[in-house]
């Protein structure tokens, strides 16, 4: 008898039995019991699968040249801040323009903030664009802005590489790219199924022109999410709110399209760091109205599923899919 297969086969029974909340426990424990490491049993198509949550730098990203003092990341950030203040201070602003929730919940840490995203503007063709943020971070404390995620999207799909912030001799925030010259420039076939382009059909021999990760003269910190919680969560959004990946219609991706975090708020780690803010950072004045119907109340109770009218509440909610579902097992 195979000892490999058993292992595989049990965890892969774990997760299909485990619930969401309950999924990190369980499968660690049986991966540590067949003494066989977690990356092995999950991976697949996909080798850079963990069940924690994980992250990696986009093609050509570096936050070498990044600077909170820079010209661009100073107007880039107030450009976002007018867009958020104006539009979308809140959430129930957010709710009112057709943005969608997704609170996290399988990563295990209750980290207080949570993401908004709109179908519209992640499948448009405006990238990096301050006043069609693909994402809005809300505080669920206070339920107000407080920064943006872009998501380098074209028409719904990944795009790579991502355009940069600034190179060397920006001195200006010049606004989003152009779309035709983008497209032109950047276009890519790439296959989001596939990790990376060595096993990426479309591109056998790697072949990309694009500047070296970590280039010092030069902003551009996208990253993308490859471990199991925030490919879940990819999967989800697309699932519940575009309808996507029906039954055989499409595999869950190995990673999630190219992100980026501009923070409005102040931040120990910087305008564009990837964690969100401590607590004390994000205190702000509650929402001055929930701006829909809700028994809850800003600064008193914890913006959540749980604090939406009925309707903005999707049928499933992610805790009621396990990894397995979101990892294509």
């Amino acid at each position: 008898m195979n000892n490999s297969n058993d292992g595989a086969g049990l965890t892969r029974r774990a997760l299909l039995g485990a619930s969401a909340g309950t999924l990190a426990l369980s499968t660690i424990g049986t991966v540590q019991a067949d003494g066989e490491s977690e990356r092995g049993l999950l991976s697949g198509r996909c080798p850079d699968t963990t069940l924690r949550p994980s992250m990696g730098h986009c093609v050509g990203a570096s936050t070498e040249g990044c600077a909170d003092d820079h010209p661009v990341t100073i107007e880039l950030r107030e450009a976002v801040a007018d867009t958020l203040e104006d539009r979308y201070p809140d959430a129930g602003a957010l709710l009112e323009a057709g943005f969608k929730p997704y609170f996290d919940t399988l990563d295990g840490d209750d980290d207080g903030w949570s993401h908004w995203l709109h179908p519209e503007y992640i499948g448009d063709d405006a990238v990096l664009d301050p006043e069609r943020p693909e994402s809005v971070l809300v505080d669920n404390d206070s339920w107000r802005s407080i920064g943006v995620m872009f998501i380098a999207t074209r028409d719904g799909e990944p795009i790579s590489p991502p355009p940069a912030v600034y190179e060397a001799d920006d001195d200006s925030w010049e606004g989003p790219p152009e779309v035709d010259d983008y497209h032109e420039e950047h276009h890519d076939d790439h296959d989001p199924h596939y990790p990376d382009d060595e096993h990426d059909p479309h591109h056998p021999d790697g072949d990309h022109d694009h500047h070296p990760n970590g280039d010092p003269d030069r902003c551009s910190p996208w990253h993308y999410h490859a471990g199991a919680p925030g490919r879940l969560a990819w999967w989800y959004y697309r699932k519940v709110y575009e309808r996507s990946y029906r039954e055989g219609e499409l595999l869950p991706p190995c990673r999630t399209p190219c992100m980026m975090h501009v923070w409005t708020v102040d931040h120990p780690e910087g305008v564009y760091a990837h964690g969100g803010p401590p607590p004390a950072y994000r205190e702000r004045e509650p929402a001055d109205d929930p701006g829909f119907e809700t028994d809850a109340e800003p600064g008193e109770d914890e913006l959540g599923w749980d604090a939406l009218p009925d309707e903005d509440v999707p049928d499933r909610l992610p805790e009621s899919f396990s990894l397995a579902d979101g990892l294509g097992l």
